[in-house]
């Protein structure tokens, strides 16, 4: 459960959150998405599943979010789900089972799905160049460092990058989403996400240096926009039009899209952001706010969906039952398995960039060892978040996939993917059922 864009958190403070739950009434949410079953019958307590809901209620009351939503899900069915909060604090519109939320980051494994459906029908192979694909990718060049004048100091890069770099955020291009350096600087200045088309966009991203040799370092990066536009070129299809033709109205994810039409728009939850300043939680705005009242140009395949709660928990649970839900089949096993596995190098690996025991598949996070990470999910375990702070993983040696919605620029402040990790795996008490 790794998005490396949030803070971390001090165990005692996830602690000190996960105190004993109050007698909550009979306000949970119908089962969202597919169909529900008894804690009990999956092997979980009751009991102890109202310790997760009161450390995900806390959050709100401390004023770090306005309002939460969780579905929990076992064996293919929903165990257990809740909403709690306003989704606007100035209208006090409450969070509902139907509540847009901008998934932000969360779209790159819908885009990784995506690939993999054009991989399973040979369109291209991982170890393939980029440059087959994105030819305007040929004459790339690598920052090394600014000269004692300030001048810019590049190098040609070795190697195209090859399809799997893409995919595992290893092909050398940075994101620029915090300027910190010269390159994310350069990124974030280019005006790359507003390139009227995702062609024009590509030829914006040749002219920017990559940050390191293809190969040599995770880097999160531009790699899922770019699959983005890869998928329009092999596909004779927009990345919308691919996406709800193929993953969307097959799974039945009615809200989810690039845009929200008007007639869902009272539906949509209002993106905040903390002001360090007030220590207040304000209205979001700026570059990082994508707009959302009309269908984009150029689709961002890295972070433009927006979704609901039983649409993605929709997704999940394909996921979970390795490509498959409700006798529809969009990926077979073995290239959910392919996703779901470390692809990084030992050298990569050794840079720790997701942190110890964690590796990177094909688009999602993946926990290799799960002591090492600190994590009490199950090894094999693969994740991730938005910059909003929904977050999912998915376990495959547990068969649990558990989903969680806010809406904050930069998260809670708080890890609440390991804090609700945390409080999930305590309340199964009979893995084997």
């Amino acid at each position: 459960m790794i998005d490396p864009r949030r803070g971390l958190l001090a165990a005692a403070t996830a602690l000190a959150l996960a105190v004993a739950a109050p007698a909550f009434a009979a306000d949970k949410p119908v089962a969202v998405g597919v169909p529900a079953a008894k804690p009990e019958k999956m092997g979980f307590s009751s009991a102890r599943l109202e310790r997760l809901d009161a450390g995900m209620r806390a959050v709100v009351d401390k004023g770090m979010v306005p309002g939460i939503a969780t579905v929990l899900v076992r064996h293919g069915r929903v165990v257990h789900s809740d909403i709690y909060g306003k989704v606007d604090s100035a209208s006090g519109a409450p969070v509902t089972t139907d509540t847009i939320w901008r998934m932000y980051s969360q779209t790159k494994p819908v885009t990784g799905v995506a690939m993999m459906m054009l991989y399973e029908e040979g369109k291209w192979r991982l170890d393939e160049p980029v440059t087959k694909y994105v030819p305007e990718f040929a004459g790339l060049k690598v920052f090394k460092g600014l000269d004692a004048d300030g001048k810019l100091i590049l190098e040609p890069i070795s190697r195209s990058a090859t399809m799997r770099e893409l995919m595992t955020h290893t092909a050398g291009f940075a994101y620029g989403l915090v300027a910190d350096n010269y390159v994310d600087k350069v990124y974030q200045e280019s005006g790359m996400f507003r390139a009227p088309t995702l062609a024009a966009g590509m030829i914006q991203a040749a002219g920017l240096p990559l940050a390191s040799q293809p190969g040599t370092e995770w880097k999160y990066s531009i790699a899922v926009d770019i699959q983005g536009y890869i998928i329009e070129k092999l596909s004779g299809q927009t990345l919308p039009d691919f996406m709800r033709s193929r993953i969307f109205t097959p799974l039945k994810m009615v809200d989810t899209d690039f845009w929200v039409p008007e007639d869902k728009r009272s539906r949509l939850a209002t993106l905040y952001v903390f002001n360090p300043k007030t220590g207040q939680l304000a209205p979001a705005d700026g570059f990082m706010v994508l707009p959302v009242d009309r269908l984009p140009t150029a689709p961002n395949g890295g972070g433009g969906l927006v979704s609901t709660m039983a649409d993605f928990t929709r997704f999940a649970t394909m996921l979970a039952n390795e490509g498959e839900l409700d006798g529809v089949r969009l990926l077979a096993p073995a290239t959910i398995r392919l996703m779901a596995t470390n692809h990084l190098t030992d050298a990569q690996l050794a840079k720790k960039p997701l942190g110890d025991g964690v590796g990177f598949g094909l688009g999602v996070a993946v926990i290799m060892d799960p002591a090492k990470a600190g994590s009490i999910a199950g090894k094999g375990s693969y994740s991730w978040g938005g910059a909003a702070g929904t977050w999912f993983w998915v376990d495959p040696e547990n068969d649990v996939a558990f989903l969680g919605y806010i809406q904050v620029l930069g998260g809670s402040r708080l890890r609440l993917d390991e804090l609700s990790a945390q409080l999930v795996y305590q309340a199964l008490v009979d893995p084997e059922r």
